[in-house]
């Protein structure tokens, strides 16, 4: 807390590391190198001895593409290991394995000649609903930056860079490109920025990615309280800070800001901007010297762990691959059918996921895989009895008697059915958001009339965010494997046999219906805006505080052993205690720390994570376990102080096996701080009460201190730069035979079984106009893209002209 001013008077005194190169650069090479050269990689100046530098998509494998590059997985990449997704490690609970991943993702890097791995992504799960939750950690703060630094230290061990994304409330898909994420000040640190403060300074991120969204009015990568005023003066961040690809606004306030690199190329427009706004004052060529400073710091940093050769082989990354599986497996139920112990048992296996895996997301962290295994091979070669295989439901929906006749008579002859359900690739997508919380029809109609017929059904599941299940109480058990990466057949293959004991537990909650989600009436934002209305309020934080019910409570998880806990000991900040496996089977269990306040002249959560650990015991055997809380522990956000404050008073120390199974507990008395509330309590009584599905939009303006802007889209204007594709649709005939065209391809698409690809059009219908011009690699200049715009507004005939015009003006130049 106190760094940051240390930390400040660093960076203002910092000279240029790289002085001896700048000086010899023309104001337009300066200028070069705040953006990309290509679509992956930095500009070079060879007459100075500057290398281009390749930054890549990496969350859960490399995705480096050998021919021709795009942003979403359209063209393949070069082949690479597809380990578990962010979602899926996070059920782990293993700092050490997290770190193990991280570092085979660098080596891969490395041997790639990849100098920035463009991951992990650890933006917070607000909403369950939010289609890129698989490509991140959890909806808790703690967890997910404790991960996150602990993949990223195991990245860079390999001198290549990771990059934390997206820095910062990225909270949805759903117009994400120009969205303003309204948020309090209090929220906003408690947790979207905490688990990106653990990435800094734990572990110490040599590059960070901002986020395409707005956030309180202010385009994250412009936005000088996120990225000076807290980003780099209060964590004492000094390393990268690269757009998202396309997720530049205004080139030189994001240069004020603090960003050194856009990224992909935009064909020299966005380097002009930054050399007239030297030549007109508006830009102090001392601050662009100092963003070049930064580029060449990573540029030359991560060089001479480039072309070394891989120093791997695949083999062993795939091992990894199935470990990580099998360590982030999570038993959700079972009524002691697991672990199949009895091979002459009849079982049969129904469910397209399990001969055609759902092992990882889609979008920018499509991996194409070495090798991936299924689960009906794996489990066939156990040697069990599997007496036949049958698909059972359309993937992406749809009816299908024939289908589900030859499931159901297919589990009449079985004495166990093992049923693989599951969400396709088009549900989880980046650029999109779920509409549902529910698996599609298809799929419960399944295991009803397999239900009806034999009663012993094992369900797994794959996917990389929670589902309602219906089905909970008529299974016998139910296994999560979420989405494994290429290992995951084999991975679970060994948990079902009782090979290998699970030890996976849930890093968010599943409600029991999407309704009983705090934020369910009011996400996603429809158009211009999303309001946070329940402010730290979601996940368990929520569910505890407000006493709703769950499906599965966080930190949830079963095991074919039992644990005890006992003997808690708390000392200053040391927190010990002792583990028992009290079972007949070996075992992990993983053990958490929550605080609880007792009393807070504030609004607080009822318990909070602060630590965790996962313990290995034999049957029979105890260890004690010591956490060692940190300095935030007992603290919450004041936003009258703009800083972290504790109270002073009685806390709860609370060990436990998830958020609703606390064993052990112990009270505390506390040193801080008599501090007065920022907040009127009268005004704010929702929020102090846990109301929040019914605030009111005078609530939220309370508690934010100011007017909430408009929540539409203005309709009456005419488009600009910054309006996204999708709003031509309120256009003249133009737009609006744009939109249906788009919208047409999207279903066409989906009809043909391609989803990811129709999932790429909606990424393409809500690019903001300026996109398509930075994105287009030249093809389309801003001169053409006013008669786009022309074209839309109502003069299409003038506008059409324009662009022909300015067609041939940029071919003949």
């Amino acid at each position: 807390i106190i760094f940051g001013s240390e930390q400040m008077k660093k960076n203002k005194e910092k000279s240029l590391e790289y002085g001896h190169i700048i000086e010899q650069m023309t104001l337009e090479e300066k200028a070069s190198l705040m953006s990309g050269g290509n679509f992956w990689n930095t500009k070079s100046i060879e007459r100075l001895g500057i290398p281009s530098m390749m930054l890549t998509d990496g969350p859960h494998g490399l995705r480096k593409q050998g021919g021709k590059a795009d942003h979403l997985g359209l063209n393949k990449s070069l082949p690479a290991t597809c380990f578990p997704t962010a979602a899926t490690l996070a059920n782990s609970w293993d700092i050490d394995l997290v770190s193990q991943v991280g570092r085979r993702l660098g080596k891969e890097a490395a041997g790639e000649e990849v100098s920035v791995l463009l991951g992990p992504g650890l933006n917070i799960k607000r909403n369950p609903l939010c289609g890129r939750n698989f490509e991140y950690f959890s909806e808790d703060p703690y967890l997910t930056g404790k991960m996150a630094a602990s993949m990223i230290r195991g990245v860079q061990e390999e001198g290549v860079s990771a990059c934390p994304k997206h820095f910062a409330v990225n909270s949805q898909e759903t117009h994400r490109m120009c969205v303003d994420e309204i948020v309090d000040l209090r929220a906003l640190h408690e947790m979207y920025l905490e688990g990106f403060r653990y990435a800094v300074c734990e572990g110490e991120a040599k590059a960070i990615m901002t986020s395409y969204n707005k956030v309180n009015g202010v385009y994250t990568n412009e936005n000088m309280e996120l990225l000076q005023d807290i980003l780099t003066d209060e964590w004492g961040y000094d390393g990268l800070i690269v757009t998202d690809w396309g997720g530049n606004n205004d080139r030189v306030e994001g240069l004020k800001a603090g960003n050194q690199l856009e990224m992909p190329s935009t064909s020299g427009a966005t380097d002009r901007d930054i050399v007239q706004a030297v030549k007109n004052g508006n830009l102090d060529v001392a601050m662009l010297d100092s963003r070049v400073d930064s580029l060449l710091h990573i540029i030359f940093d991560t060089k001479d762990a480039l072309g070394k050769g891989k120093g791997f082989t695949y083999q062993e990354h795939h091992e990894l691959a199935v470990e990580a599986a099998l360590k982030s497996t999570v038993l959700l139920k079972n009524d002691g059918v697991l672990p199949l112990t009895d091979q002459e048992e009849k079982i049969s296996i129904i469910g397209d996921f399990a001969k055609n895996p759902r092992y990882q997301g889609a979008g920018s962290s499509l991996i194409n895989a070495i090798n991936v295994d299924n689960f009906l091979d794996e489990f066939t070669n156990v040697g069990y009895n599997v007496i036949g295989y049958e698909k059972g439901f359309k993937r992406l929906g749809g009816k299908s008697e024939k289908l589900k006749n030859a499931a159901v008579q297919l589990a009449k002859k079985s004495d166990k059915v093992i049923l693989y359900l599951g969400l396709d690739e088009g549900s989880e997508a980046e650029g999109i958001d779920r509409p549902t919380l529910s698996l599609t029809a298809n799929q419960l109609e399944l295991f009803n009339a397999v239900y009806e017929v034999n009663s012993n059904i094992i369900v797994l599941l794959a996917g990389g965010s929670p589902v309602e299940m219906p089905f909970v109480k008529k299974a016998k058990a139910i296994v999560h494997g979420y989405l494994p990466g290429q290992g995951g057949g084999e991975a679970l293959a060994k948990i079902i046999s009782g090979e290998v004991n699970p030890s996976g537990k849930l890093s968010e909650s599943y409600p029991i219906k999407y309704s009983d989600v705090s934020s369910a009436k009011i996400y996603p934002g429809k158009e211009a805006t999303s309001e946070h209305r329940e402010s730290i309020y979601f996940g368990y934080r929520y569910y505890d505080t407000a006493n709703v019910k769950v499906l599965f409570p966080f930190g949830y998880g079963l095991s074919y052993t039992t644990f005890a806990y006992e003997h808690l000991v708390v000392n200053g900040n040391d927190v010990k205690f002792s583990v028992k496996n009290t079972g007949d089977i070996d075992g992990e269990e993983v053990v958490q720390l929550y605080v609880h306040a007792k009393e807070s002249k504030v609004f607080r959560a009822e318990k909070e994570l602060k630590g965790f650990a996962k313990v290995k015991l034999a049957a029979g055997e105890s260890k004690d376990v010591l956490m060692t809380l940190d300095e935030h522990a007992f603290a919450y956000y004041n936003i009258d102080r703009n800083n972290w404050v504790v109270e002073e008073g009685e806390y709860e120390i609370l060990i436990g096996a998830s958020s609703k199974d606390i064993r052990l507990v112990q009270k505390v008395d506390v040193k801080g701080e008599e501090v007065q509330s920022p907040y009127n309590r009268e005004q704010l009584k929702a929020y102090y009460k846990c109301d929040v599905q019914n605030l009111t939009k005078v609530d939220f303006e309370n508690l934010i201190g100011r007017p909430l802007p408009k929540e539409q889209w203005e309709r009456d204007k005419k488009l600009g730069y910054n309006d996204m594709i999708v709003q031509a649709k309120d256009s003249g005939f133009f737009g609006k035979a744009l939109y249906k065209f788009f919208n047409w391809t999207k279903k066409l698409l989906r009809k043909i079984g391609k989803p990811i690809t129709a999932n790429n059009v909606m990424f393409v219908m809500e690019l903001p106009f300026r996109s398509i011009a930075r994105m287009s690699a030249g093809k389309v200049n801003e001169d053409m893209l006013d008669g786009i715009l022309m074209m839309l507004n109502g003069n299409f005939f003038k506008g059409f002209t324009h662009y022909i015009k300015a067609y041939f003006r940029y071919r003949k130049y």
